[in-house]
């Protein structure tokens, strides 16, 4: 697999806007919305709730589309990649994404599914995160994927562990 020669590291602009809209504004919005409305208390659960459906569920499910849907901008604009050898794994990674996302969407109306969410896609999220971190990174949109993976993890690395009461 070649790597592209990119000497312009050139950011996306839609990807950093939409990873950044629906990683931490669209959560924080709905988390105050959601309280101003139904007078809940604020509390880490009531954040919890919703990022775990934009962060994780929004963004796996809209990021699984795009990869089946068009492999080429994953493989180009985040991993350098100049090579349709990548397009199969890639849109591999979209059904596998589309699948995450889709659990913690269904967990804003099945709140036991957050657990899980929050586990399998922490996982998810923290080592791919590594991944990234582990190679020196190609361009500004890995090191943004980097930093905005690594996160998440730790967001639901929290909420897994009180959730389970490890520390309790």
């Amino acid at each position: 697999m070649t790597t592209a020669n990119n000497t312009e590291d050139k950011p996306n602009k839609f990807y950093i806007i939409s990873v950044s809209v629906l990683t931490f504004v669209f959560p924080t919005l709905a988390f105050f919305t959601e309280h101003l409305v139904s007078h809940t208390p604020l509390s880490f659960d009531l954040l919890s709730k919703w990022f775990i459906f934009s962060a994780v569920g929004l963004r796996l499910f809209f990021a699984g589309i795009k990869q089946v849907k068009n492999p080429e901008f994953t493989a180009k604009q985040i991993f350098h990649l100049d090579n349709s050898d990548s397009y199969p794994i890639l849109r591999e990674l979209g059904f596998a994404n589309i699948c995450f996302g889709l659990v913690a969407i269904v967990s804003l109306f099945k709140p036991d599914w957050r657990v899980v969410s929050a586990f399998a896609s922490g996982l998810y999220y923290g080592i791919a995160g590594v991944q990234h971190g582990l190679k020196q990174t190609s361009g500004i949109n890995e090191k943004f994927a980097l930093w905005t993976d690594l996160i998440i993890f730790l967001f639901l690395l929290i909420y897994f562990i009180k959730a389970i009461g490890i520390f309790a």
